[in-house]
């Protein structure tokens, strides 16, 4: 099993935005839907280990978020809907600093980099427009050696050209053993990608979608 959660529970304050008994994903590409405000990005957070939570999230049947942090977090990445990056800090320094903390392979950074057209390294993100940011979220979102990779809205304010890469790459990374958790509004099946199963974030938890 590639993540499995148990008795998940989140919340801000006293209102509760997640409590999910169970959910657990194999290999595959899953689509992850809901409404404005149901919580994904919580979710995608929880799971990245960016916020405290209760219960257990294990990542290939041996990996604890709580137990055992470094392993986890070296497989799993996650690419926000909309990152925020201190305005000072250049995309150079960021892959930078990720490549080296998720133990990129030699020359893998600079293949993403090219195949997303992320030719302004030496601009400060302060004068990078939102989709010159979002190109650099998704490529420190494949660097590494992962085993699951979620992508939060990935498809939003990224050009054409940018977006047949970013099917490329997914299609690519899933071949060789990558899973993929992905949230957006817009269907993929015109992309050629093979969605493995679908869930609606409905009532603080991800319930299957069967028509899929």
């Amino acid at each position: 099993m590639v993540l499995e959660v148990t008795n998940l529970k989140q919340q801000y304050g006293t209102h509760e935005i997640l409590n999910m008994e169970s959910w657990k994903i194999d290999y595959g590409i899953y689509w992850i839907q809901g409404e404005n405000g149901a919580g994904k990005s919580t979710l995608f957070r929880s799971l990245a280990g960016m916020l405290p939570y209760s219960g257990s999230i294990m990542l290939n049947g041996q990996y604890d978020l709580k137990k055992n942090q470094i392993d986890y977090l070296l497989r799993l990445n996650l690419g926000e809907a909309e990152p925020l990056y201190p305005s000072f800090l250049t995309p150079a320094d960021l892959i930078s600093f990720v490549a080296e903390a998720k133990k990129s392979p030699a020359g893998q950074a600079d293949k993403l980099i090219d195949a997303l057209g992320i030719n302004y390294l030496k601009s400060p993100f302060g004068s990078c427009s939102s989709g010159m940011v979002k190109k650099v979220s998704l490529a420190v979102a494949f660097l590494g050696n992962p085993s699951l990779i979620i992508l939060d809205e990935p498809l939003i304010t990224i050009d054409q050209e940018a977006r047949a890469a970013l099917f490329e790459l997914i299609k690519s990374y899933h071949a060789s053993g990558v899973t993929f958790m992905l949230s957006s509004h817009q269907t993929f099946q015109q992309e050629g990608l093979l969605v493995t199963g679908s869930f609606a974030l409905k009532n603080k938890t991800l319930q299957s979608i069967s028509y899929l």
